[in-house]
């Protein structure tokens, strides 16, 4: 598996192959590590590790955007991130996304030496994003969520998830073609766990290659240790659900997922190989039921 450098990101074909993407969250209050990185020290030997269980790329984020949580100052983010990024980036060119809604934190994490933005908020919380995206010509994920971190898992509705979300990453697609980021910089990213209800989160995992057909953009997931794989498997610990989150990989990637987004990834590594694998072998065995010719020749070959 061919390893991704820092200096080809821009250029990198999200399509090629499943991406992994680790999260390294520095913050107090994650859903399930918060208060395990928040040490500059534990976070750097945290990215070492996932770079060498096999992450594309780090994601690092300073603000908890758990359902319920309170947000921070762009001050207090800074301090978390900030740091961790120029200390990851003295010894490592992986990628790092910056996990953030604010400008200004994206902004400084680009200069210390990220290479993506990840904006849950979809360039809605900030005016001034957008111009951290154009300025730095990086690429860009957009996430569907439905109000905000603090009230989105308060009695959402939707008449047709799928469809809503369509609609919305069609709006979102509109406003960045118009503000000038080039479309191929774009990845999507449903929002599994964010604003959805249960049987939400399952309609975009069954119908998630919709929005690869109708957008033709990488689409990235991010179910690891998400609430819905807790109600199914009754474990209650987030950590306790890294199978659970293994086990969903295999429809994500045969529906269309470009990028996994997990906590776990020597896990979800080993998941994510025999999910391609299969589904390699499951276009071959179609392309030669479609062409009559591909079956003539491997009868030649044996």
């Amino acid at each position: 598996m061919t390893r991704v450098n820092r200096n080809n990101v821009r250029d990198i074909d999200w399509s090629s192959r499943v991406y992994i993407q680790g999260v390294l969250n520095c913050t107090p209050d994650s859903f399930s590590d918060g208060g395990k990185y928040d040490n500059l020290d534990k976070a750097v030997l945290q990215a070492d590790l996932l770079e060498k269980q096999g992450a594309d790329v780090i994601d690092i984020g300073g603000e908890s955007t758990r359902p319920f949580s309170e947000p921070v100052t762009a001050e207090e983010e800074l301090e978390r991130v900030i740091p961790v990024i120029k200390a990851i980036r003295k010894n490592s060119s992986i990628p790092i996304s910056i996990d953030t809604c604010k400008a200004l934190v994206a902004r400084a994490a680009l200069e210390a030496g990220a290479d993506i933005i990840n904006d849950v908020s979809a360039l809605r919380a900030d005016p001034d994003m957008v111009q951290v995206a154009l300025s730095w010509q990086v690429p860009v994920i957009l996430m569907h969520m439905k109000g905000t971190p603090r009230d989105m898992q308060i009695a959402p509705v939707y008449t047709d998830v799928v469809q809503e979300i369509s609609e919305f990453f069609q709006e979102r697609l509109e406003f960045c073609q118009a503000a000038g980021i080039p479309k191929r910089r774009i990845i999507l990213d449903p929002g599994i766990g964010f604003g959805k209800r249960f049987q939400d989160n399952l309609d975009i995992i069954n119908h998630l290659s919709l929005f690869r057909s109708r957008f033709a953009l990488p689409v990235l997931v991010g179910p690891s240790r998400k609430a819905f794989l807790g109600e199914i498997t009754g474990k209650e610990d987030p950590e306790d659900r890294d199978i659970a989150t293994a086990a969903v990989v295999m429809p994500l990637i045969f529906n269309g997922a470009s990028i996994i987004r997990v906590h776990n990834v020597a896990m979800i590594r080993d998941a994510v190989l025999v999910a391609e694998a299969l589904k390699k072998r499951m276009e071959e065995s179609k392309r030669k039921a479609d062409n009559p010719k591909d079956q003539q020749q491997d009868k030649i070959d044996a």
